[in-house]
Order: structure tokens, then C-alpha cells, then sequence
């Protein structure tokens, strides 16, 4: 439902069952439907903090933040917003216990084979950043699986930045650049931003608008650090676990209360 047809309905039109409206009229008080941030990138920071204040194991805290993640994309479609990017497993996350990685990587692959048919339903494609080739072979299989089970989706593009830093997909780029140049593909002079961001993991995507990072944290963490020159950061105190689709609107107020100079 794309934000026109939001606005004319009030949430009240007639929806499939696994589109119920999540946001009453009332909840869209003071925000412009036609100005919402059509890329958000999400650091959804906080789950083992969660699990540790209600004495869980770490897993306790990523499945119950692996819960939230399909609520807020609901939610963030059903406001217009076309690109939701989540940074859900970093280069450095890799230095911690194996058996908290080790159940991380299943948690992932449950969890895209759990959720399929309700990416089918609610029309979420699939896709992913980030250099895939340390997963092991199951995980990788069940993401190129739903990929290409949720390609024809069009109402939002769930991007999952998996073993990726910005830093590393640079360093990938450059290579990949440089091993162009030597076939001939083009000269150091034709190096330029444009030419660069092509050969980024995000190429597919405009830059995001809005980074949400969860949990108070005030660091960007080698997220999308090409992407993010002009972004609007908004920082929420609450562990992802209890991120709700009512803390997306205040996000999203925040946002259309600035002014996006872009530099100038």
C-alpha cells in the first residue's frame, strides 16, 4: 500500500489478513505521508543487553530481536518506505564465542526459511550486502533460496548486511576496480564517486536517508560508511527487542523535522 492510498483510507481500507494495519489514524498525526524516508538503514543494537536484564542466555535476546525485525518491516511498508537495510551480522562479529556465532548463523537460516511465505505475502524481497563467502554452505544456500523465492516481491526491499563492514566492502570494490582497470575496462581517470559506487555492495540502492541505531549507542560501527556522508542518524535508547512500530514513527518525525542541506 504505498503512501497516497494510506493517506486516503486512513488504515481503514480492507486488507488481507497478514496486512492488517498496524498504525491508526490517530498514530499518523504530525506525519507527512508524502515525505517519508524511502531508504532507512537499521543497526538494531541491544539483544544481549535485553537477554542480559531478563537473565537469558545471549540467544534468547537475537531470537527475540529476530521477531522484531519482520514487525518493523511491516510497519515501515505500510508508511511507503521502499528500502529497510539491517546490519545483522559485522566483519568483527566474528571474534565472538563460536557457540554464540555458531547459533547465530542457525537463528538466520530458521529464521529466513520461517518467514518465507510471509515475505510471499507481504510482498518483502529479499536481498543481502556483504561478503557471503565465510557462511557455511547450508546458510548460504537457504539466502540464495529466498532470494530468488521473494524476487518478484515489489513493496519493499529487506536488505541484510551479512558479514559485512564498510570498511571491508571497500577494500572489495577497490580490488574489483583494479582488476578492471587492468583488463582495460577504464583508466585512472575515470575514477570518480559515481564510478565507485557502482562498485559497492549497495549499488542496487540510493543511499539511505535515516540511520536508526537501537540502544543509546552514539557510533555509526563501520556501517555503511561510504553511504552514510548525508544520512540523517537518529539514535533511540531501547534495546531492539522493544523496538515497536510506534518508536519507527518517532523516528520518522524526527527526520521530517529536519532540513537535509546535503552539504550546501
Amino acid at each position: 500500500m504505498n503512501a497516497a492510498l494510506l493517506k486516503a483510507n486512513c488504515l481503514e481500507a480492507s486488507l488481507k489478513n497478514e496486512d492488517r494495519a498496524i498504525f491508526s489514524c490517530d498514530d499518523l498525526n504530525g506525519i507527512d505521508l508524502n515525505h517519508i524516508p524511502k531508504h532507512i538503514a537499521l543497526i538494531p543494537d541491544g539483544n544481549r543487553r535485553w537477554a542480559h536484564l531478563q537473565e537469558f542466555n545471549p540467544s534468547k535476546g537475537h531470537h527475540a530481536g529476530a521477531d522484531t525485525v519482520i514487525e518493523i518491516v511491516k510497519a515501515a511498508k505500510e508508511l511507503g518506505v521502499k528500502t529497510l537495510t539491517f546490519y545483522v551480522f559485522s566483519t568483527e562479529n566474528w571474534n565472538r564465542p563460536k557457540e554464540e556465532v555458531d547459533a547465530l548463523m542457525w537463528l538466520l537460516q530458521t529464521y529466513l526459511i520461517d518467514r518465507r511465505q510471509t515475505m510471499l505475502d507481504s510482498q518483502i524481497r529479499l536481498k543481502t550486502i556483504g561478503d557471503l563467502s565465510k557462511v557455511t554452505d547450508e546458510v548460504y544456500q537457504t539466502i540464495s533460496e529466498t532470494e530468488k523465492m521473494t524476487a518478484s516481491c515489489q513493496s519493499i526491499d529487506l536488505v541484510l548486511a551479512i558479514n559485512y563492514g564498510g570498511r571491508d566492502e571497500i577494500v572489495r570494490a577497490f580490488k574489483k576496480m583494479a582488476e578492471d582497470m587492468n583488463q582495460g575496462s577504464f583508466s585512472s581517470k575515470d575514477i570518480s564517486e559515481s564510478l565507485i559506487s557502482r562498485y559497492l555492495d549497495t549499488t542496487s540502492w540510493k543511499d539511505p536517508d535515516l540511520l536508526i541505531r537501537t540502544s543509546g549507542e552514539m557510533r555509526i560501527s563501520n556501517f555503511l560508511i561510504w553511504q552514510l556522508s548525508y544520512t540523517e542518524i537518529y539514535v533511540e535508547d531501547v534495546y531492539w527487542p522493544d523496538y515497536t512500530p510506534y518508536h519507527l514513527l518517532q523516528a520518522i518525525k524526527s527526520y521530517q523535522s529536519r532540513i537535509r542541506r546535503l552539504g550546501k
